[in-house]
């Protein structure tokens, strides 16, 4: 089997440590445990590694993609890439920040809305549905009402910049569980108290 990996974010060193940037990051985290480098894949706008999970019967070979297309326009390269590598829908995953949870929280979701991300707006579309894993990693929403596009652009506060390197772990950790597991099982044990 195969599996498309897609890590939401913006190029660029003006976007690399902000919060809109955490699919990115654990994209990233996959690939150093696995000891691969991204190369850009010019068909898709992508930069793109490959990565091999599990043995025997139960192997996944993974392609992880950073879309250098900006966060809004991420459809084009999922697509591209998931028509390239004969992914279907089912088969992607895509990594994103996640206003509507608390920061350092990590959720596993099938299909749905968008939550107003533009990025997973733009995904849906390309893909034609809306039936792709979602790992969705909180990074809460704003203080004092602050809004929220700026607030996601930002770097990350200095309390969170303790933390953020756990989040992006355990975001990994949920993409490896789904892959070694499936989604449902994946699912259960993240989400269990």
């Amino acid at each position: 089997m195969t599996a498309l990996i897609v890590g939401l974010g913006n190029p660029g060193p003006d976007y690399a440590h902000t919060r809109h940037n955490i699919g990115f990051m654990v994209v990233d985290q996959l690939a150093s445990r696995a000891g691969v480098a991204f190369s850009l894949d010019k068909r898709s706008r992508a930069l793109v590694a490959r990565v091999r999970y599990g043995v025997g019967a139960h192997v996944v070979d993974a392609i992880l993609a950073k879309p250098q297309s900006f966060m809004n326009l991420s459809g084009g390269p999922t697509s591209t890439l998931a028509s390239y590598f004969k992914v279907t829908p089912d088969q992607v995953m895509v990594v994103h920040d996640e206003l509507d949870l608390p920061f350092g929280v990590v959720r596993l979701k099938r299909g749905g809305g968008s939550a107003g991300h533009n990025g997973l707006k733009d995904i849906t579309k390309a893909l034609g549905t809306p039936e792709y894993v979602r790992v969705r990693a909180g990074i809460g929403r704003p203080p004092g009402g602050r809004d929220a596009a700026d607030h996601v652009l930002r770097a990350f506060s200095a309390a969170e910049r303790k933390e953020v390197d756990f989040l992006v772990a355990d975001a990994a950790d949920a993409v490896e569980a789904v892959l070694a597991d499936g989604f449902t099982a994946a699912q259960q044990r993240l989400h269990s108290p």
